[in-house]
């Protein structure tokens, strides 16, 4: 009996623990999904999203490795459509920096000696304009029917959403026959984000005053470290926050911005049709910028 009682304790116990899952649809998940994305319920308002945290190697046989710290803003607003049958409809657009920092001093690495290859690299940091949703997202469909849908775990008083993103497919810096022998890009994000309940789901309330970010990483070798085939993966573990004060950029990213980035104080135009960038579309046109620019020299 004893038992008995102490495991249907354990089962309430872990029960109690579980937060509550909150489901919507419609316009009043599209809202809220609104918010999560831009902060904002208004049209054109910036945004910036900022994190920091740690890089690491990790090589079969190796002990991990805490290869650089990275510091990074995400700089995004909304462009607010409505349709006569799709309803209500957003879509961000947004460009990011991220720099890749000494792990022991966090200064700025413009070379980096690779350890494994003993060469000394030219570091890319992140610098991807656009970083915007490829689409528009609408509270209905086709047909009228509602189809935004959004849930969040509610713990407390604190709301939180979890996303992983498996990626999967052709890498630009690769051939044309990757579904047959290989090189495409592999990688996963996953992101937590934490909302005050209230400001979340209260239609009355525009803005978010508060969110906070955990975002992780695992991905190849970027390609500026010049690791060719070499086994192994990064990890990347971050925390962060988005703010609509301006004011409230982190000094130290600030002043990467003024010195660095000064395009991306301010996310591109709500109408910005262009294709998003990565590290690797990034990469391959300045390595074409590079080699053209050497012919020239040459001649």
């Amino acid at each position: 009996m004893k038992t008995k009682i102490t495991l249907l304790l354990s089962v309430v116990f872990v029960i109690t623990l579980q937060a509550q899952k909150k489901e919507f649809k419609g316009l009043e998940a599209l809202q809220m999904l609104q918010k999560t994305v831009c902060n904002t319920l208004e049209e054109g308002k910036p945004v910036y999203g900022m994190w920091e945290g740690r890089m690491y190697s990790r090589i079969e046989g190796e002990k991990d490795k805490n290869i650089f710290n990275v510091v990074g803003i995400n700089v995004r607003q909304c462009d607010c459509v409505e349709d006569d049958i799709k309803g209500q409809g957003f879509r961000s657009v947004g460009r990011e920096i991220m720099m890749y920092l000494d792990p022991e001093t966090n200064e700025i690495l413009d070379t980096w000696e690779n350890p494994w290859t003993g060469e000394t690299v030219e570091v890319l940091h992140v610098a991807n304009d656009p970083v915007s949703l490829r689409s528009y997202i609408y509270e209905k469909d086709d047909k009228g029917e509602d189809r935004a849908t959004f849930s969040f775990r509610q713990y407390g008083d604190v709301a939180v959403t979890s996303y992983e993103y498996p990626l999967f497919y052709n890498n630009p810096l690769g051939g044309e026959y990757q579904n047959a022998v290989g090189g495409k890009y592999h990688a996963m994000e996953i992101f937590n984000t934490y909302y005050s309940t209230e400001e979340l789901t209260n239609p009355k309330i525009r803005d978010l005053k508060t969110s906070s970010i955990s975002w992780s990483r695992i991905a190849q070798w970027l390609p500026w470290m010049n690791m060719g085939g070499k086994q192994g993966i990064m990890v990347v573990n971050s925390t962060g926050e988005s703010v609509l004060d301006k004011d409230k950029i982190w000094p130290r990213i600030q002043k990467i911005l003024e010195e660095r980035y000064p395009l991306y104080m301010n996310p591109p135009a709500k109408d910005d049709k262009r294709e998003n960038e990565t590290s690797w579309t990034v990469y391959k046109k300045y390595m074409a910028e590079k080699a053209k620019m050497e012919k020239t020299d040459k001649e």
